[in-house]
């Protein structure tokens, strides 16, 4: 099974309930994934290889390190672009590679729909971006075509995570280690009667994670 780790920071647990919030507006919320996502990427980045380097400050030389290792971010297209900007400000050498999945209504199977990852991989670590592990349908997807690219290491990194999605992730990929702000409860079941939530939804959640961002719902 998967590594998975839930963040327990102070900091995040207040962001996120901020970024429940329904009231939140787009702008704040987009801020707020931004927040939640360098916190996230600090925890996911601890192990990443480094090497020896020596550097001259104003008064001496000093010892110190140099990442070893190429980064690429993986935003899944729509809700993940908006936690590239967040590890850019950390990693602001990292590559960013695209890749459009979107789930169909009827099945919740992940549809790709766009993917313009070079020929042959250019980095040796890829942290796969999506603010909401629901069904885990996408996240599967995502992977499966990074391994296929040629990806070395592979991580994913998500905001608000179901148990049966991070089931279905760590089961189809169980060298793949999973950050996440929060687990919830469960996923909306299939709607009874009109006004009942779609099918497929993070409970309790904060809603559609691109909508949200983007001021379309």
């Amino acid at each position: 099974m998967s590594r998975i780790v839930v963040s327990s920071h102070p900091l995040i647990r207040h962001k996120l309930t901020l970024l429940r919030d329904v009231n939140t507006e787009p702008r704040k919320f987009r801020e707020l994934i931004r927040e939640i996502t360098i916190l996230l990427a600090y925890e996911a980045t601890a192990d990443l290889a480094v090497a020896p380097v020596k550097v001259q400050t104003p008064l001496a030389m000093a010892d110190g390190f140099a990442l070893q290792e190429r980064i690429g971010l993986v935003p899944i297209l729509r809700a993940g672009l908006g936690m590239v900007n967040g590890i850019w400000e950390l990693m602001p050498q990292a590559e960013v590679w695209h890749i459009g999945l979107y789930r169909d209504e009827r099945t919740l199977k992940p549809v790709e729909y766009y993917n313009k990852l070079p020929a042959a991989a250019t980095v040796q670590v890829v942290l796969v971006l999506d603010p909401m592990l629901a069904t885990g349908g996408s996240a599967v997807a995502t992977v499966d075509i990074l391994k296929r690219w040629g990806a070395g290491r592979i991580k994913y990194l998500g905001i608000i995570g179901a148990p049966e999605g991070v089931k279905a992730l760590s089961q189809a990929h169980p060298d793949v280690e999973i950050y996440l702000a929060a687990i919830d409860s469960h996923l909306t079941p299939e709607p009874q009667k009109p006004g009942d939530p779609p099918r497929g939804f993070i409970v309790p959640g904060l809603g559609d994670a691109g909508d949200r961002q983007f001021g379309t719902g």
